[in-house]
């Protein structure tokens, strides 16, 4: 059995009114309600005395009644205006019928609506396997050195003696991409990019015999020495984008870093599948990446200018393009922080 002691609402009217605050009707004939509550699957209830006492409570509400039908009709703007006269006993049977059988109907509506759940589309395959080259199993460590200002030459000079020679050897199976100071954002900053082709297994490789590496194992500690803090990534390269490979140089290279929002990595690989096609024109781009293990959800895009005003026109030139101002609309919604570094290569960058 449903009871509405109190409180009484339809679709029609808007706000919910309490009626028995509102008129103070004795609470003894707001359960006579519950009597026209069987056209809605709830049970029948009388009050003491039968029929008769149900029509006399009827008659004595009826001021009550009265007053509480014009706060509706207020609070509603909808019912009009207020009827002249008195309102029989018959009529009011029929609105309050009325009024608990829509409030039950609703209270039915909502309770039905509560059983059911969103949906959600099961995925098939994780967004690693979706967005790279399912060929090819490259993985790629990028590194932030934070350097101590006084230092930055020496530690140059060091990572010059150190890293090539552990890129040449094929005794390890990594390659490094790139290395560069950072020029414009964050300052006194040195970021190298490895890839490993096997994957994690090649990676867990070049770990252990680097740890048997003597030369290596000195560059660490020296390198410790210079530096204020450091921390990395592993990235996964997106399958539109070409794979980095050696360029000659001058060149500046912009990185260009998004922290998206979670769950938006297959929205964003969907738009800038097609809107890489659109920096192709002076093979401006590099490399596209997305991370695997540290800061989840990030991407990284790396770009290669001539110099600053190259960047400006090839940026400013794209705008020119059909398609790409959607890219740009659509792509926006989905960061939630940004960040730019112009970069310049060390000479023991692949990458020039």
């Amino acid at each position: 059995m449903v009871h509405s002691r109190h409180t009484v609402s339809t679709q029609c009217m808007g706000p919910t009114v309490n009626l028995g605050a509102v008129c103070s009707v004795p609470s003894m004939f707001w359960s006579l309600q519950t009597h026209t509550e069987g056209m809605c699957g709830c049970a029948a209830l009388l009050p003491p005395g039968g029929e008769a006492r149900y029509q006399q409570l009827l008659r004595g509400a009826l001021p009550q009644l009265k007053m509480a039908t014009g706060v509706l009709q207020r609070v509603s703007g909808g019912l009009g205006r207020a009827k002249s006269g008195a309102l029989s006993a018959g009529q009011l049977a029929v609105w309050g019928r009325g009024v608990a059988t829509s409030s039950c109907r609703n209270r039915e509506d909502s309770w039905f609506k509560s059983l059911f759940v969103r949906k959600v589309d099961p995925r098939k395959d994780a967004h690693s396997n979706l967005l790279t080259k399912n060929e090819e199993s490259n993985l790629y460590k990028i590194q932030f050195h934070n350097v101590k200002p006084e230092c930055l030459d020496a530690y140059n000079k060091l990572c010059e003696d150190v890293l090539p020679s552990i890129h040449a050897d094929k005794y390890y199976p990594c390659e490094l991409v790139g290395t560069w100071n950072t020029w414009y954002g964050e300052q006194d900053q040195a970021v190298h990019l490895w890839r490993y082709r096997g994957g994690y297994p090649a990676l867990t490789e070049v770990m252990n015999k680097l740890r048997q590496n003597k030369e290596f194992t000195a560059y660490r500690k020296e390198r410790g020495k210079m530096l204020l803090s450091r921390r990395n990534q592993l990235l996964l390269e997106f399958s539109f984008w070409n794979e980095p490979v050696p360029r000659t140089g001058p060149n500046v290279y912009e990185l260009r870093s998004y922290q998206l929002r979670p769950g938006t990595m297959i929205e964003w690989g969907n738009y800038w599948a097609r809107a890489v096609r659109y920096r192709q024109q002076n093979r401006e781009a590099v490399g596209g990446f997305f991370s695997q293990i540290g800061n989840l959800y990030m991407v990284h895009h790396l770009w290669a200018y001539k110099d600053l005003q190259s960047r400006e026109d090839t940026r400013n030139a794209v705008w020119q393009q059909e398609g790409w101002h959607e890219v740009v609309y659509y792509t926006v919604p989905l960061i939630q922080y940004m960040d730019s570094r112009i970069m310049i290569p060390t000479k023991a960058s692949p990458l020039q």
